[in-house]
């Protein structure tokens, strides 16, 4: 994107309605989030991102897309489900449904690649806690699955699946389907919080007090983190082979990797310490005897092939060690107006006793398009996601879609797929020729 193009986009982004879910201007702001959420990718990886973050704080945009954020999530929580099971629920197509669904993926990996940034995070201003709450709820749900070690497969979507939103062969799961989808996604979301959260950690010395107070106090992080730690929800054991998840896939990890450091626990083990050894933080937060017991759990796996990974935890081990064999002193109590999160509250209780009746509109105003109108959403779904953008994003090289090996010829009519040779594209033809003609 060239730089008028970046602050186009960021100038264009503006609240909308939970009713208004999934419609043509909420479309346009899914599509402005998505681009911007890709060439925040790109730039990133380029050290280029300056002019984006400037431009997110000079027009004050991260607290709308904080808005947004919970105003998708609370529609996947109280409408969503409503949805799914009411009679009239007959869609010709299921695929706008799932871009509802991805929108809160989308703006949650924006912000991940963002908020590295301290301005960024300081110009979130008081929906820092809204925030916060969200992160905290997310983790709270990773700590509860934790002993399910069912492993998550990532929802793949092919060119053929926007193609048959022209036809009446329509992408069409069902409810239980769609659900599992939306599961498969709040794993990886709550995944994406994560990061978020330590970025704001890492900025304790200069938020307000009513931050700190809702991260120590209220939530109790430093505790849920050490949950994190021991249940460890992005690793598991399978048919006796340990699989790791990173990049969106679950990867066999050999012998000699199992105890090498991801990023998922670097983001834990320094949110934590971010919290537990800054001077403000070990003022305010309260070392009562559960949570004491609780953190020293930490010492077991403090090792040190641990510690050669990521030295500053010999910071941690000292701290520990030192409050094994002392009685820290109660938290001073500060005489402070505390700041709450209002973004949540204000979307139930403007919609409360109204999901019924917005899921009933949705099906009959949104979610039921003309064969016309999925053929215009198939067209800039298609342009949105091109090709080109996801293999610059992707870490992988691309893979033939008919066997899986590496590819080097792609279909020179579309662009938009992928084989290893001539007698595999001859073989999907009958099955892309629909996309191919959609998007050629």
């Amino acid at each position: 994107l060239s730089p008028a193009e970046v602050e186009a986009l960021v100038r264009a982004l503006q609240a909308t309605e939970l009713r208004d879910t999934g419609r043509q201007g909420w479309l346009r702001q899914h599509e402005y989030v998505e681009k911007l959420n890709m060439h925040a990718i790109l730039s990133a990886s380029t050290g280029q991102e300056q002019l984006l973050t400037e431009l997110l704080v000079t027009y004050t945009k991260i607290p709308v897309l904080i808005g947004e954020l919970i105003s998708v999530e609370i529609w996947k929580h109280k409408i969503f489900p409503v949805l799914c099971w009411l009679e009239d629920f007959k869609p010709r197509s299921t695929f706008p449904i799932y871009v509802v669904l991805h929108h809160e993926a989308s703006i949650i990996n924006f912000l991940e690649t963002v908020f590295f940034h301290k301005e960024v995070c300081e110009s979130a201003e008081d929906s820092i806690l809204d925030l916060i709450d969200y992160c905290h709820r997310k983790l709270t749900l990773l700590a509860a699955q934790s002993t399910n070690r069912r492993t998550v497969t990532p929802v793949e979507l092919h060119p053929e699946d926007l193609a048959s939103l022209s036809s009446m062969q329509a992408v069409l799961f069902p409810p239980q389907e769609l659900q599992k989808q939306a599961e498969v996604m709040e794993f990886e979301i709550s995944l994406k919080a994560l990061s978020v959260l330590r970025f704001i950690t890492d900025q304790v010395e200069s938020l307000p007090l009513s931050v700190l107070t809702r991260m120590l106090n209220t939530h109790n992080l430093p505790c849920l983190l050490v949950e994190l730690v021991e249940h460890c929800p992005w690793s598991c054991w399978e048919a006796g082979k340990f699989k790791k998840f990173e990049n969106g896939t679950w990867h066999l990890v050999p012998p000699e990797d199992e105890v090498k450091l991801t990023k998922l626990d670097g983001q834990v083990w320094l949110a934590l310490l971010n919290l537990l050894l800054s001077p403000e933080c070990q003022r305010k937060y309260h070392f009562n005897g559960f949570n004491k017991s609780q953190l020293l759990k930490l010492r077991a796996f403090l090792t040190d092939v641990l510690i050669d990974q990521l030295p500053n935890l010999v910071e941690m081990q000292r701290f520990l060690s030192h409050l094994a064999v002392t009685e820290p002193a109660p938290p001073k109590k500060d005489l402070v107006l505390e700041q709450v999160p209002v973004i949540w509250d204000h979307i139930i209780k403007k919609n409360k006793g109204k999901w019924e009746a917005i899921a009933r509109h949705q099906v009959k105003c949104v979610f039921s398009p003309t064969e016309e109108e999925l053929k215009l959403h198939a067209h800039r779904w298609t342009q949105l996601y091109s090709l080109d953008m996801m293999e610059a994003l992707a870490p992988d090289k691309p893979h033939c879609r008919v066997c899986g090996a590496e590819a080097a010829k792609r279909c020179s009519r579309c662009q938009n797929e992928w084989y290893c040779t001539r007698a595999c594209q001859v073989q999907h033809w009958q099955k892309h020729k629909a996309a191919c003609n959609l998007m050629a």
